[in-house]
Formats: structure tokens, C-alpha cells, sequence
């Protein structure tokens, strides 16, 4: 009996021992999530605090007048009434939407596209400049030929949208697939991976880093598209979005409506960015070992 609790004691002595290591253990890892998080929110917040110290400095320095630069609190007071009107949460859900929709449909098109340029030479020849030229001309001015062609719709919208991120998809697709080593097909093939199974299984995966990039990129000219589509047409059916916020805020002589408008439209890019884009990343990076 003796002998029995003898051997018990140094089991629940280790038990012990193992639940206060996994504690430590556990505490440790969210302490660090935590400090990263600070560390990660930290320089925005302090650039985000200089540019309204600026701001609040030149208003009130009284260079320019309150109509031409309201100050930091007349922008928080028409931000304010904004969401006590109910004005906000239905135009960003208008915004958002019309983004989404148009730019999954940029990457479904944009992904299959930048594959056949990137494989195949004559394709690349005869596509590729194009593609280049079209990432570099100004998405505003596919409204007036879409509007007329669509009218002030959804289809509208949805045509800039993709005639603006589509090419931007496509190149970070070659571009990615222009980073792929040779080896890897080989290899690829030599395990049986051929057509679109070495698509799917070797260069996709090796192409993600500049494909993802073209993502980021893709996104970026969407929202822009997408925001100048709506601030150029109003219409009924087009909802109340944020680009209509922002024209009406011009058209009633409204700075400080102006700025809210814009601040909101910043915050949305930025969200996505952070939430979307830099998580997968930062994935990326740490399955391949560079984070």
C-alpha cells in the first residue's frame, strides 16, 4: 500500500508539473499575441494622431476659412449626425456589396486570364501589352462608355469594376508565374502532375506571393472604380452609397460632409486591407519560412 502511494506521488507531481508548464505556456503565447497586435496598431494610430494634430493646427491657424477647412470636431459632428440619421450603415452595405460582387468576379475572370498569358507565348504576345496599357489608364474614364452603354445600373457598376481590376489580377498572376522556377514543372511532371493538375498542384501554390500582391492590387483598383462610378451616377437604382454621400456633400457646399464621406471610404479600404489581405499574407509568408 505503502509502495502504491509512493508511485502515485511523483505521477500527480508531474501532472501538475505538465498543467503548470501548459498555463505558462498558454499565458506566454497570448502575452506575445498581444504585444504583436500593439506593435501592429501602434504606428498607425501614432500617424493617424500627427495628420489630426496638423489638421486641427492649420484650422486653427484660420489660413483658409471654416467652409473651405472645418476642423477635426465639425468633420467628427457631421460623422455623427451621419449615423444618427441612418445615412451610413446602408451606404457602406451598398458599397461593400457592389464591391464584392465585383471583385470576385474580377478574380474569375482576372485568375484564368493571367494563367493563359502566363503559359502560353503567342497569348503574351498578343495580350500582354494590352493588359499592361489598360492596368495604366485611369478607371473614370470606363464610366461615361459604360453608362451609355448599361445606363445608370447595376451592370454599370459592375463594368468598371472589372474593366478596372481584372487587368491588375492578370499581372500579378504572370507576374507570380514569371517567379516560378523551371525545376518545379519539371518535378511536377516527372509525379505525374500535367495540364491542370501542375496548374493546381505546382503553379498556383509557387505563383502565390506575386498573386496574392496582384489580389491586393486587383482590390484596390475596384474600390476605386467602383467609388468613382458612384460618385459620377446617381440613380435610384443604384441604392444610397457611399459615392452618393460624398457628390451630395459637394452638391449641398457640405466640407465637413465631404470629409466624413471620405473618412468612411478610407476606413473601408483600409479594413479590408487589414482584415483580408494582410492575414493571408502574412499566412503566406509563414508557411514558406519568411516570417
Amino acid at each position: 500500500m505503502a509502495a502504491d502511494t509512493t508511485e502515485k506521488a511523483p505521477d500527480a507531481l508531474a501532472t501538475v508539473e505538465a498543467g503548470l508548464d501548459a498555463l505558462e505556456t498558454t499565458t506566454d503565447q497570448e502575452s506575445s499575441r498581444l504585444i504583436r497586435v500593439l506593435r501592429a496598431g501602434y504606428p498607425p494610430l501614432l500617424a493617424l494622431g500627427l495628420i489630426l494634430a496638423v489638421w486641427q493646427a492649420l484650422y486653427a491657424a484660420k489660413i483658409w476659412p471654416d467652409w473651405k477647412l472645418p476642423g477635426p470636431s465639425q468633420v467628427f459632428t457631421s460623422l455623427k449626425d451621419a449615423f444618427s440619421s441612418g445615412d451610413v450603415w446602408p451606404a457602406v452595405g451598398h458599397s461593400i456589396g457592389h464591391g464584392a460582387v465585383g471583385f470576385a468576379a474580377s478574380v474569375a475572370i482576372g485568375t484564368p486570364l493571367g494563367l493563359l498569358v502566363g503559359r502560353f507565348r503567342p497569348v503574351r504576345a498578343g495580350i500582354g501589352p494590352i493588359l499592361s496599357g489598360l492596368q495604366s489608364l485611369p478607371s473614370v474614364a470606363w464610366v461615361p462608355p459604360a453608362l451609355m452603354f448599361f445606363g445608370p445600373t447595376s451592370a454599370m457598376l459592375y463594368t468598371v469594376v472589372l474593366l478596372g481590376a481584372v487587368p491588375s489580377i492578370a499581372v500579378g498572376v504572370v507576374s507570380g508565374l514569371d517567379q516560378v522556377p523551371p525545376l518545379y514543372l519539371r518535378v511536377g511532371r516527372n509525379l505525374g502532375a500535367r495540364g491542370l493538375a501542375s496548374v493546381r498542384h505546382v503553379l498556383l501554390p509557387a505563383a502565390l506571393p506575386g498573386y496574392l500582391a496582384g489580389l491586393r492590387q486587383g482590390w484596390a483598383f475596384a474600390w476605386r472604380s467602383l467609388l468613382a462610378a458612384e460618385i459620377i451616377v446617381q440613380s435610384a437604382d443604384l441604392g444610397h452609397s457611399l459615392g452618393f454621400l460624398l457628390k451630395n456633400a459637394q452638391d449641398t457646399n457640405d466640407m465637413a460632409g465631404a470629409f466624413a464621406a471620405i473618412s468612411l471610404i478610407l476606413t473601408v479600404g483600409v479594413a479590408v486591407n487589414q482584415l483580408l489581405f494582410v492575414p493571408l499574407e502574412r499566412r503566406v509568408l509563414r508557411v514558406r519560412g519568411l516570417a
